[in-house]
């Protein structure tokens, strides 16, 4: 946070406006692309003034003239839009955003203490350009005239932006807003307008940086960075959460109920002397265990729900991402969302934010067709892509369909075998539902050219990797012609997790019970070898081995006792992709709280964390997601891909 703010109590006041200044802006941009469907919506009008009013106003109190500068502008030409004055074009949402982009960047500024780079003086001068095109419209319209079309009033604000700004960056252009053919009518550029009445005087005169306005590229970093960075002040906001009153008092009288239970405790572990009845005292030790499991238990659950957080935090973002980006492509996309009170872990929730933004853009880039297209096709000029949350079972779902073109494996084959991702005999034996998930291998993808939305192959990698990070997994349906669907699946809580405990010798490790799909009993010669690697026969499907005892060094005993005559198979699963994992034996199952091993352990792959069980035992929790990876990458050095072998040559297996 910003050094001028040296008093606790003042730092506090300074720390409430960031959190409710983020999430008001936040909603400005969904109010904004609503508005562009409703523009004769007076509630959402007033809303939105009321909500750029209080930004305003807060800013003001605090004293952060330049968010009170671009907030003043924005709300005369909100004013103009509520009075009926002027319309809410999209050429005139187009620049009112940018000046929400710029607010975003101040509000950052504050966050962290560093001068960001926004061109407020060029910013306002659109405003007030926009704003007395707007009132000469108005008067030439109740004189009877037309009104101005908007493609002029666009050409005006960039005729005038050029003649103090003549050469901007290539990525400026992605904010203009785009201007109707016909002939542009330039407006004459405004004179000064009087200072605004109701705007606090400066404190002190802050120097500012002149540079083409800020894009909607770094307004979003500027917001990822304050959500992300943990450093420096940036990730301040981010280290707090809002919880309902109700939730808070569920846990006090929980930890009331402990703390009776540790009371009957003591006083039964105190009490021993001249204890004539045994059995009884037994019995009420073990009630006042059992009472004990149960709060505790109680406890648990109450404590993980104050963390939790309805996903349209994350969906949120969306509406006006999708508006900018069909925009942009000249495409028309409608988002719709469902479910959007479906609650995830905090921890759950920042790491799913970048999954979506990927599936997203590649569903508007790749996916949706361009209109004249769609009505070539018998669809609607107007694609649709929704997103839907849900709870099934201890997992949440997440679905992005969209009605676009679909995936074309054959296409996505071609194009894996010409970068030298798979080889042509790979091509030949994969199935339509393996080569379509060749999307999520790094540096795939099928862009004719590299633009700023897609075509580094990339994207869907990220998918994959941050997804497979917190044990979900994710999966494609597809219909050439008819759309796709992603299905995103993740745990309630990534901190306390099921797991099935494995042993390899004296060694005990832990498996994320959400990855395992079987366990298989095996024998020596159920195992068979292909292009030097072991594999199995599972009921004609061929799965890759990996000994867990040879992944992490484990010795024999040197008698060679403790090795069994017959081994079991973990058959784990991330993604559309299986693995058996051999290991010795299956002595339990547990739930497992997962503690960082800090920095030392934290570089070696294939290890997800680790817990102490209830005999008091560190074990350690595997990462299926890296071993996977790892066994992957070791597999695509081999002449022929172990996936895509029939079992046919492997003879007869289990």
């Amino acid at each position: 946070m910003s050094e001028g703010f040296d008093n606790d109590e003042m730092k506090e006041i300074v720390q409430d406006f960031l959190q409710e200044a983020s999430e008001m802006l936040e909603g400005l941009d969904n109010y904004f692309v609503q508005l562009e469907n409703n523009p004769e919506d007076r509630t959402l009008l007033n809303e939105i003034f009321r909500t750029a009013h209080s930004i305003k106003g807060s800013a003001g109190f605090i004293g952060l003239n330049r968010i009170v500068e671009v907030a003043h502008h924005a709300e005369n030409v909100l004013n103009q839009l509520r009075t009926g004055n002027m319309r809410a074009e999209p050429a005139v949402v187009d620049i009112i955003l940018e000046a929400m982009d710029a607010l975003k960047v101040l509000v950052n500024e504050v966050r962290t203490g560093e001068q960001a780079d926004v061109d407020i003086e060029g910013i306002n001068m659109k405003l007030d350009l926009l704003l007395q095109w707007g009132e000469d419209t108005h008067t030439e319209t109740t004189s009877g005239e037309e009104d101005a079309p908007e493609g002029d009033m666009a050409a005006a604000v960039r005729e005038e932006q050029a003649l103090d700004h003549p050469a901007l960056p290539e990525g400026e252009a992605a904010v203009e807003p785009a201007a109707a053919p016909g002939p542009s009518v330039p407006v004459p550029p405004p004179s000064a307008p009087p200072p605004p009445p109701s705007a606090p005087p400066p404190a002190a005169s802050t120097p500012q940086v002149v540079r083409p306005a800020t894009s909607r590229e770094e307004a979003a970093n500027a917001e990822a960075g304050a959500q992300k960075s943990p450093e420096g002040g940036g990730g301040e906001a981010d280290q707090t959460i809002r919880v309902e009153i109700s939730r808070l008092d569920s846990v006090m009288n929980l930890v009331g109920e402990l703390v009776l239970g540790r009371n009957r405790l003591v006083k039964l572990s105190g009490d021993i002397d001249g204890i004539t009845d045994l059995e009884r005292r037994i019995k009420e030790v073990a009630e006042a265990i059992s009472q004990l499991n149960r709060v505790t238990t109680d406890l648990q659950t109450a404590v993980i729900k104050t963390r939790m957080q309805p996903i349209k935090k994350v969906l949120g973002k969306f509406p006006r991402m999708v508006r900018d980006l069909s925009r942009k492509m000249g495409k028309s996309i409608r988002l719709e969302l469902a479910g959007e009170e479906t609650e995830l872990d905090k921890s759950v929730i920042e790491e799913i934010g970048d999954p979506l933004v990927h599936i997203i853009r590649n569903s508007i880039d790749h996916g949706i067709e361009m209109p004249d297209d769609r009505v070539a096709q018998g669809k609607d000029p107007e694609g649709v892509v929704r997103i839907s949350a849900y709870q099934e079972g201890n997992s949440i779902v997440i679905e992005i369909t969209d009605d676009g073109r679909g995936i074309d494996p054959e296409k996505i084959r071609r194009k894996a075998v010409e970068k030298g991702i798979i080889t042509e005999a790979d091509a030949l034996r994969m199935n339509d539902a393996e080569a379509v998930n060749i999307i999520f291998m790094p540096g795939f993808s099928t862009a004719e050219k590299v633009t700023d939305v897609s075509g580094r192959g990339v994207g869907m990698d990220v998918v994959r990797t941050n997804i497979n990070k917190i044990n979900g997994s994710v999966e494609i349906a597809t219909q050439k012609g008819a759309g796709s669907t992603f299905t995103i699946r993740l745990p309630l809580t990534i901190a306390i997790i099921q797991a099935l405990m494995v042993t390899i010798g004296s060694e005990t490790y832990a498996i994320p019970l959400a990855s395992v799909v079987e366990t298989v009993k095996i024998t020596v010669k159920d195992i068979k070898t292909l292009s030097g690697s072991e594999v199995l026969n599972l009921r004609q499907q061929v799965l890759p081995l990996i000994r867990l005892r040879d992944e992490f060094k484990v010795p024999h005993a040197a008698d060679g006792s403790g090795i069994p005559e017959g081994q079991y198979v973990v058959v784990v699963q991330v993604g559309s992709k299986n693995l058996g994992l051999v290991v010795d034996r299956l002595p339990y199952q547990e739930e497992v709280v997962i503690k960082s091993m800090g920095q030392i352990l934290s570089g070696i792959r294939g290890l997800a964390g680790a817990t102490i069980t209830g005999d008091g035992r560190v074990v350690i929790i595997l990462d299926v997601g890296e071993i996977l990876q790892d066994v992957s990458l070791r597999t695509k050095k081999g002449a022929t891909s172990i996936d895509s072998m029939s079992p046919e040559r492997l003879g007869a297996g289990v």
